[in-house]
């Protein structure tokens, strides 16, 4: 009898482990990212901001080139129509999303995003900065920002975004006929600039004196070092699901059932 009944314990032994093993290793965290607008008020706004929690592939620009299209989808009118589908097609595993707005100054959105830590450990974004034609923030590097070690501990606290990182993305001529979130602007009204990314928050003030869609009377005021935007994260565990917890359990239980009757049978 007792050949009978090792080929279910071993069977039932493996899945057991099997069951615990991949609760220990499904190991997903919620990310809870805070965005705060820190520039002074009267200043700037930001559109929504575009996210990606993935593995460091997806660039959407470098410095000194021409931009491509998912960072011209972002810094002219701020939808990312171009950038989400982009970092999609990159990077399909990435947890991606977008932070409402507009932003503006003093104000603070939270989004929470469930990640897994084992596989996307970087974090990306981008957001128009607006009044503007073409200017946003983002992060160059797909690599610049590591939020997780190997161990899917948290390395990254808060990213603050200064004046002096403004973009330009060179994709559209400076003109206030044709600048987002002016009264008098129209984000539409576009003409071809043919230029490259590169920093530039100095002719924002361009704009001063113009009434934005919010109803203020625009004044840049920054200098580069104002800090302007911040990033913020926080994570927690993601609770095991109770159909796992209970089937180990019960898995582990009939393992009990079935040694025990080996013992039975052994004396028997």
């Amino acid at each position: 009898m007792l050949p009978i009944l090792t080929t279910p314990v071993r069977w039932l032994s493996a899945l057991s482990l099997s069951a615990l093993s991949l609760a220990a290793q499904a190991a997903p965290v919620q990310v809870s990212v805070t965005i705060e607008n820190l520039a002074r008020a009267d200043s700037i706004g930001f559109a929504p901001l575009h996210v990606g929690f993935g593995n460091g592939t997806f660039d959407a620009f470098n410095e000194g080139q021409a931009p491509t299209a998912p960072i011209i989808s972002v810094a002219e009118g701020g939808s990312g129509s171009a950038w989400q589908p982009a970092f999609e097609a990159a990077e399909p595993l990435a947890t991606r999303g977008v932070i409402g707005g507009p932003l503006l100054s003093g104000q603070t959105r939270t989004q929470t995003f469930l990640v897994d830590p084992a596989v996307n450990r970087y974090f990306t974004f981008a957001a128009m900065v607006i009044p503007s034609n073409d200017f946003f923030i983002g992060n160059d590097s797909p690599l610049e920002h590591r939020l997780f070690n190997a161990a899917g501990d948290l390395q990254i606290n808060a990213i603050t975004v200064k004046a002096r990182d403004i973009w330009n993305a060179g994709s559209e001529a400076f003109s206030v006929a044709g600048a987002a979130f002016l009264v008098n602007g129209s984000n539409p009204v576009r003409s071809d600039e043919g230029g490259v990314v590169r920093f530039n928050f100095s002719e924002l003030a361009g704009f001063n004196g113009q009434t934005t869609a919010a109803g203020y009377v625009f004044n840049s005021n920054l200098a580069g070092s104002d800090d302007i935007y911040r990033i913020s994260f926080q994570t927690s565990a993601v609770p095991e699901p109770q159909s796992l917890a209970l089937t180990a359990m019960g898995l582990l239980t009939m393992l009990g059932l079935q040694r025990r009757r080996g013992k039975s049978v052994t004396k028997a």
